[in-house]
């Protein structure tokens, strides 16, 4: 278990953690010593090797009281993903193995939660059998962000066509809009930017608080540089707005933060630093 915040376990379901791709390419306005920015601040987030951002792929499993919620299904096997090989065409074990390790299997998943529809948050929906990409989570609800599932299904992409439809078509995804809830202790923060619908989730239960980031943010060292604009954000204004709302909401707050690509533990504080904040970690 990574942390328990009131009565709901948190379980860390990691599938990849190497490096992706260079700073300069991941933050482009960053300047030229954001690999050293980055270093300084996440010591060992830069592959020496490669020099590239090491960026973890994982979800987070809740077990409330009531259910059992996946936050975000990684990659996934057999995806068609042939712009980063490291994700194309998988067949891993470690996502399996570590829902194995959490105590679930794929029938014990309740909800999966997309905090938002890109590829290395959405692989797992499905899982390829007999030729046809079914659910992979045969009792699940998945919970799809309203203006994520329209964007993909506009595009008509192997990302919706695979990961996405077959939910849909099976009658198990539930379309919604920021702010649903999941029972008592989990609900869905607006940020959008990433893409239109992304969220954050929120889990509080019995006086204590905790925020998923999902893809608001890829670096701790963007605590200290809120304005660092990420390659894939969509609306890159508004991605910054979002990240800076969310930054001061867990500082308020002091609640943990869950990092769904910070460097591993992925668990800390946020902590603000004149106009600016940063990240205090913790111990998982």
């Amino acid at each position: 278990m990574l942390c328990k915040i009131g009565d709901v376990e948190v379980w860390r379901i990691l599938e990849i953690n190497g490096p992706f791709l260079s700073p300069a390419e991941l933050y482009p306005n960053a300047g030229p010593d954001v690999a050293a920015t980055i270093e300084k601040h996440v010591p060992g987030g830069v592959c020496p090797q490669s020099g590239r951002l090491i960026l973890p792929v994982q979800g987070f499993l809740l077990k409330t009281p009531d259910h059992n919620i996946l936050v975000d299904s990684c990659v996934g096997n057999d995806k068609t993903i042939p712009k980063y090989p490291d994700w194309h065409k998988r067949s891993g074990t470690r996502f399996v193995a570590a829902l194995t390790a959490a105590g679930v299997t794929f029938k014990d998943i309740d909800y999966v939660l997309c905090t938002h529809l890109h590829a290395d948050h959405v692989g797992w929906n499905t899982k390829l059998e007999d030729g046809r990409w079914v659910p992979t989570f045969p009792n699940a609800r998945y919970i799809l962000p309203a203006a994520d599932e329209e964007m993909q299904r506009q595009g008509d992409g192997d990302l919706y066509l695979e990961s996405v439809l077959p939910v849909v078509e099976a009658g198990q995804a539930d379309i919604v809009q920021p702010g649903h809830k999941l029972g008592d202790e989990v609900s869905l923060i607006p940020t959008p930017g990433h893409t239109p619908g992304h969220v954050s989730v929120q889990i509080k239960s019995k006086g204590q608080e905790a925020i998923v980031t999902g893809d608001a943010m890829h670096s701790t060292a963007q605590c200290w540089h809120p304005d660092w604009h990420f390659i894939y954000d969509a609306d890159m204004d508004l991605a910054k707005s979002s990240r800076r709302h969310l930054l001061e909401t867990a500082s308020e707050a002091n609640c943990i933060v869950l990092g769904s690509h910070f460097m591993l533990p992925s668990l800390g504080r946020v902590k603000a630093d004149q106009d600016a904040f940063r990240w205090d970690e913790l111990e998982s």
